[in-house]
């Protein structure tokens, strides 16, 4: 059996202060190192805290620039949009002035055609005749065997009777009895020589000449009968006179005579 060294109270007491400094130390000890390591996991912490910060700093950076780039992009897509819808504006209103241009010139092509058409319809066989023929041969123009004077005389004589009236050429060669071909050829000959005019219309579909007096030819056949000539007493004759025109039997049935040839011929 070992035997307990009885220790003094001052020693004891000494001990027991000693013990309690170390135990004081120990917690301060204690403390200090939970406080660092408190500490420790805080900084831990706020540094991790502080990288996500910055992480988070750098991705909303990236973010703002990539937002940016998107704007600037978008913008620049809207301004090539805009670009392309002014150039596509353009090239649909070139086609469409290309287009109308194209039309007017078809229907100019097609009006051209038509009225060809329709001067070529309106074309006669005298607008034919006077490409063909000189001015002389139209005013040389002659029918065998027919005394060219006397007939120039009666056939103007004939339309003079229509006054402004006029008379179509056809008809007139009927009275005449004249073969188109060379009634044609009077009514320029006629037209040539200052005696009348021709009016080119529409007559039951067809083109012909309506024939106008524009200047009656002098002749003498009118008086190559008249008494006057011959009359033994012509000197003595006066209006006022005992020997008168206006008393003249002789007159009076040679101007009845007259007005009936014409009028026979005229039914002819």
């Amino acid at each position: 059996m070992v035997k307990k060294e009885i220790t003094s109270p001052a020693k004891l007491k000494k001990e027991l202060e000693e013990a309690k400094a170390e135990l004081v130390s120990r917690n301060k000890k204690l403390k200090l190192s939970v406080k660092t390591e408190a500490k420790k996991k805080v900084d831990k912490k706020k540094a991790v805290a502080k990288k996500k910060a910055e992480a988070k700093k750098k991705v909303d950076k990236k973010k703002a620039v990539a937002k940016k780039k998107a704007e600037a992009k978008k913008k620049v897509d809207k301004k090539k949009a805009e670009a392309k819808k002014k150039v596509d504006k353009k090239k649909a209103e070139a086609k469409k002035k290309e287009e109308a241009k194209k039309k007017a010139e078809e229907a100019k092509k097609k009006e051209e055609e038509a009225k060809k058409k329709e001067e070529e319809a309106k074309r006669t066989y005298e607008e034919e005749l006077e490409e063909q023929l000189t001015e002389d041969e139209i005013k040389n123009f002659a029918i065998d065997k027919t005394d060219m004077d006397k007939l120039v005389n009666r056939v103007t004589e004939m339309i003079a009777s229509y006054a402004t009236n006029g008379i179509l050429q056809n008809i007139l060669w009927r009275k005449l009895k004249l073969s188109s071909r060379d009634g044609s050829r009077l009514a320029l000959k006629l037209e040539k020589l200052g005696n009348i005019t021709r009016e080119k219309i529409l007559e039951n579909g067809r083109w012909t000449y309506l024939l106008l007096i524009k200047k009656i030819p002098i002749s003498t056949i009118s008086i190559e009968n008249a008494p006057c000539l011959v009359c033994p007493v012509e000197g003595k004759c006066s209006t006022d006179g005992e020997i008168s025109p206006k008393t003249c039997v002789y007159i009076e049935d040679w101007v009845l005579t007259e007005l009936k040839t014409k009028k026979r011929h005229e039914t002819n």
